[in-house]
């Protein structure tokens, strides 16, 4: 962590952990000072930036790297503390004994996609702005058919995993976690095909699969998949006691509430834990997160705020939920992926990992979110299901020649556990979650 004391703007985050390619870091931090957003679109891979001009600060991230701030007052005026999490922010004012001004929900979380500019001029501090630097076009007609989406698609995500290759995991062994569903298949199967086009030997890479006492369809399908494709030496089932099953960790490590990103984070908490157990030094894990929300492939029908229609009509939805400017938007967490990737990056993180998800780039999801949704399916539900394998089966097959076996859907913390056993872990209503997640305060 760097501790910058520029105008009382003190800066937690840690510019080691973004993923640039095509300038350094200090250039990209001139990028965003700017506050020009095309010049900030320019920035390749993944990032969490602060600039500081004088009074004015400018935030900018990419789903893939989480940051929050917090204003304390002092005599001399405003404090801007900015971090990855709450409970570093936390911790620091209380080291500066400024926590009876705390409370979570008075924490900001910079939305992805977004120049967020904060003028620190006084008592009280104005509301910050917001300006877009990342608007893809939607409906594009040059897509072409649905194996040529697919083509385009998979094709811009082999190019995100071959520079993360190159530039980034360029040693050491690369963990999969995996489902066998489509985005972990996909995955998969293009970072093998990436490390054969390189030169490096694929036994670097490992499918980790969980099941827990023994269950889960999950660990079946992986094996049905690889098995088909004659690569199933590169599964390594992670088996876990469901006693690791512990939501209430979760929610102290995800630092959220919102029941279906905690049960993920659970299971995918199960999962590190057991790897970091038997690799105290793996470092690279990569994974299909972000792929549901490219392709729009949630049950609409398990949620009573969203309709076909609002789900293909508007802008990013899952990837931002309804967006900055929307009396629905939440300032402490923001919305869709922008606030739920925490489900991905907490876990990685709180076990030493460094977790990839090819899917969250800009560049992957400027393709998704020109794929002419409504003119493929013309709003039926189960039409816009079934597309999302089909594109990624069909792009998989043009780009490597490999057929991809494709499976019925399954959440991951359904996927890991023995059949019916989901509601002895989980409780059913949010505010149990909520009430958890307050009293890490307390």
């Amino acid at each position: 962590m760097i501790e910058q004391y520029v105008n009382r703007v003190i800066d937690l985050t840690d510019s080691s952990k973004n993923i640039i390619y095509n300038m350094t870091f200090n250039e990209a931090v001139e990028t965003v000072r700017s506050g020009n957003t095309e010049a900030v679109r320019k920035i390749d891979g993944q990032f969490a930036i602060v600039a500081v001009d004088g009074k004015t600060v400018r935030m900018a991230r990419s789903i893939g790297r989480p940051m929050r701030y917090f204003i304390a007052k002092r005599p001399d005026g405003p404090n801007l503390i900015i971090a990855e999490r709450i409970d570093t922010i936390y911790n620091y004012l209380k080291k500066e004994g400024l926590e009876d001004q705390f409370h979570p929900s008075y924490t900001r979380m910079v939305p992805a996609h977004y120049i967020t500019r904060i003028d620190l001029l006084g008592c009280p501090d104005p509301n910050p702005t917001y300006h877009r630097f990342f608007k893809p076009e939607r409906n594009r007609k040059d897509l072409g058919t649905v194996t040529q989406i697919g083509e385009k698609y998979m094709k811009t995500l082999y190019g995100e995993i071959k520079k993360w290759l190159k530039n980034r995991a360029v040693s050491g062994p690369i963990g999969v976690t995996f489902s066998a569903g489509v985005d972990s298949g996909a995955v998969f199967l293009l970072t093998y095909h990436a490390l054969l086009e390189l030169g490096e030997s694929p036994s670097r890479l490992k499918a980790f699969t969980l099941t827990i006492d023994g269950g889960g369809t999950d660990i079946m399908q992986a094996r049905k998949f690889l098995s088909k494709l004659g690569l199933e030496m590169f599964l390594e089932p992670v088996e876990a006691d469901s006693s690791l099953i512990d939501w209430k960790e979760a929610v102290k490590i995800v630092e959220d509430y919102k029941p279906l990103d905690i049960q993920d984070a659970t299971m995918n908490i199960a999962l590190l834990k057991k790897v970091r157990e038997r690799y105290p030094d793996w470092k690279f894990i990569i994974d299909g997160d972000g792929g549901d929300e490219n392709l729009k492939d949630y049950p609409i029908e398990e949620n009573p705020e969203l309709t076909i229609k609002s789900v293909l009509n508007n802008l990013m939805l899952y990837h931002e939920g309804w967006g900055v400017d929307s009396i629905k938007h939440s300032l402490t967490y923001t919305g869709g992926l922008s606030r739920g990737y925490m489900r991905t990056y907490a876990p990685g993180d709180a076990f030493g990992f460094e977790i990839f998800s090819p899917y969250t780039l800009p560049n992957v999801i400027e393709i998704s979110e020109g794929i002419p949704f409504i003119e493929l399916t013309n709003y039926n539900h189960e039409k816009l299901y079934e597309l999302k394998g089909r594109i990624v089966s069909e792009g998989i097959k043009k780009l490597t020649g490999i057929e991809m076996p494709v499976f019925e859907k399954a959440r991951f913390q359904h996927g890991a556990l023995p059949q019916g056993a989901f509601s002895k872990f989980f409780p059913s209503k949010e505010i149990e979650y909520r009430k958890t997640f307050l009293s890490l305060f307390e």
